[in-house]
């Protein structure tokens, strides 16, 4: 079990960082759900366009300094930390994890920033809740941009018939064992993070954290082969807006074939941008290729006030 974790934990290489975040610009303020606060970080200007980032496991909203810092000029970024991780609240029992409850989150960062829709960007579990409030809600979603995480009936179809995701999901389904969150750390989570400065900041905010709440979205959501799960909404409908979507072609975690017939569950327009040579953590391995297409991207779709 141990050696399972820190093999997922290590498999990342960072190239260096080109747009430090000035921390000293950043928002922190908090959404609620129900009686649950969720913290978000957020900076950019209140009028522009609203981007709301969803970041993964293991993470906090840090993963994403680089694309705040490269879209603050021209948007409002709000990036969450998810329910379970760093300052939101850490709510005991699984059923606090289903995805239903998670798709609420993000829109209660929609609402508390006074918008009725926003761009939606999600990493890892992030994607996951992304996918589905596109699904689910689809008049809270204006743009979708998804960064390693297939749609999900990909997964679904990809855990029911293909070996190799079987076998590199077991970590997933180890997760979802009840005392899995016991082989955790705060260092051992943290240690993908090559950037020492960065990786301080990661231990600090995973000892704020639950590793039981982390876990809980596994056992709350994620399918065994052959079942559905909860990573799906009850009614499954196309994604009505245009999808972007990046993906390393190194993930061990989430293998590429994920991505195949990712079109047939969507109505609008795809773009595809494979990244060979970066892993699942791909927004913090090519952090460069991320934002100036994440920009070109947004910019030809976003119709923003006269500044």
């Amino acid at each position: 079990m141990r050696r399972s974790i820190f093999s997922l934990l290590l498999f990342i290489g960072l190239n260096a960082m080109s747009n430090p975040l000035d921390t000293s610009k950043v928002e922190h303020l908090y959404a609620k759900n129900d009686d649950v606060k969720l913290h978000y970080a957020a900076i950019g200007r209140k009028a522009a366009p609203l981007v709301v980032m969803i970041h993964g496991f293991p993470d906090y909203w840090y993963t994403w300094r680089e694309q705040m810092s490269a879209l603050e000029d021209s948007y409002r970024v709000a990036a969450i930390d998810l329910r379970g991780y760093n300052l939101s609240d850490q709510p005991t029992g699984v059923k606090h994890y289903e995805m239903s409850t998670l798709v609420g989150d993000i829109a209660a960062v929609i609402a508390a920033e006074g918008r009725n829709s926003s761009v939606v960007v999600g990493h890892d579990w992030g994607g996951a809740i992304a996918w589905n409030i596109a699904m689910s809600h689809p008049h809270l979603v204006d743009l979708l941009i998804i960064l390693n995480l297939p749609h999900p009936q990909g997964m679904i179809r990809e855990l029911r018939d293909n070996p190799a995701q079987k076998q590199a999901s077991t970590y997933a389904f180890n997760f979802q064992n009840p005392t899995a969150h016991e082989y955790l750390s705060a260092e051992a989570l943290a240690r993908w993070v090559q950037d020492p400065e960065a990786r301080t900041h990661y231990i600090e905010a995973f000892e704020r954290s639950s590793f039981e709440s982390m876990l809980n979205y596994y056992r709350a959501n994620f399918p065994r082969p052959g079942e559905r799960g909860g990573i799906l909404p009850e009614t499954v409908a196309k994604v009505k807006c245009p999808v972007l979507m990046f993906h390393g072609l190194d993930d061990t975690a989430l293998l590429p074939g994920g991505l195949n017939d990712t079109w047939e569950w969507l109505e609008s327009d795809l773009t595809l941008v494979t990244i060979p040579g970066a892993d699942h953590f791909v927004q913090q391995a090519r952090p460069k290729l991320i934002n100036e297409t994440m920009l070109d991207w947004l910019n030809r779709r976003v119709v923003r006030e006269n500044q």
